[in-house]
């Protein structure tokens, strides 16, 4: 099992004079010890269920170009785009952009979006669940046509693009990985079975995390598509690594690993980020590679 820092809380000594060298050394310091993936929210505000809202938040994207910069070897992806942040024909020209530019080590993590405040607060559309699942797969589907040889034109109900030109192309082959996040089981995990290359749940609890699993292989087999195919990770929420109860935390990622989990996303919560990711170098990785 392999590991990603994912970063969720922006708010460190310092304030915004450090957020930049801090950012940096964080990534240069997960690329050396071994990390897997380096990935960022895509928010405009932090989430109002576990900070005050009005806590740092920095753009994605722009946030993944700045990384690119600083970092060799890293993969950098957003965890995950909310489909309705970005126009798609702009968002496969975005992610394209950062994989150039990193030399070919972007992906594409996109959910169905739901943080409704900052839709409203900001002036953005915020269509229901139902139209938001529909954009998803018109904005998957777009990606895709962008991303290979067909520079034509896409007509969807909801997007309607004249030409879908796309040049230079990605460094990633065949295009840089989709990952889709979200567990939803009727229609976000059936596309995950027909576009992804990856699958991320948080995972709250074991039991639904299995679950999960079983209802995107029997989406895979309708599709006709094998499961093992899609690399299944986690974004981790418990304690045990704040609480730097390592045994724990091993304990629950054999289970993970057992369900064939490959990658887990961990947050660094504290006031020492980097402290956290260089524990996490010495202590962690090369246990959790084992399993």
């Amino acid at each position: 099992m392999q590991i990603g820092i994912h970063l969720a809380n922006l708010t460190w000594p310092g304030g915004g004079t450090e957020m930049a060298p801090t950012i940096a050394t964080i990534a240069r310091t997960a690329e050396g010890v071994g990390c897997e993936h380096v990935s960022v929210m895509d928010h405009w505000f932090q989430m109002d269920q576990v900070a005050p809202v009005d806590n740092d938040m920095l753009e994605a994207y722009t946030t993944l170009g700045f990384l690119a910069a600083q970092t060799e070897k890293v993969k950098l992806h957003v965890l995950v785009t909310g489909v309705t942040y970005r126009h798609p024909g702009l968002l496969a020209k975005t992610v394209t952009t950062v994989d150039l530019l990193s030399g070919g080590r972007a992906a594409l993590g996109i959910g169905a979006a739901w943080y409704e405040r900052e839709h409203l607060g900001l002036g953005v559309p915020y269509p229901p669940v139902g139209e938001r699942l529909e954009r998803l797969e018109e904005t998957l589907q777009i990606c895709l046509q962008m991303w290979s040889h067909n520079n034509g034109p896409y007509t969807g109900r909801c997007y309607q693009l004249a030409e879908t030109i796309c040049v230079p192309q990605p460094l990633s082959q065949p295009h840089p990985p989709i990952m889709i996040g979200g567990g939803g089981e009727r229609k976000l995990l059936k596309l995950v079975a027909r576009y992804a290359d990856a699958s991320n749940l948080i995972a709250t609890d074991f039991e639904q995390v299995a679950h999960k699993l079983d209802v995107l292989r029997r989406h895979c087999d309708e599709v006709g598509r094998n499961a093992d195919d899609i690399k299944k990770t986690i974004l981790y929420v418990g304690d045990a690594l704040s609480n730097r109860d390592l045994d724990r935390f091993l304990a629950e990622m054999a289970d993970y690993a057992k369900l064939g989990i490959t990658t887990v996303f961990v947050m660094p919560l504290d006031a020492d980020p980097v402290a956290f990711v260089e524990w996490l170098g010495v202590d962690l990785i090369p246990r959790l590679s084992e399993l």
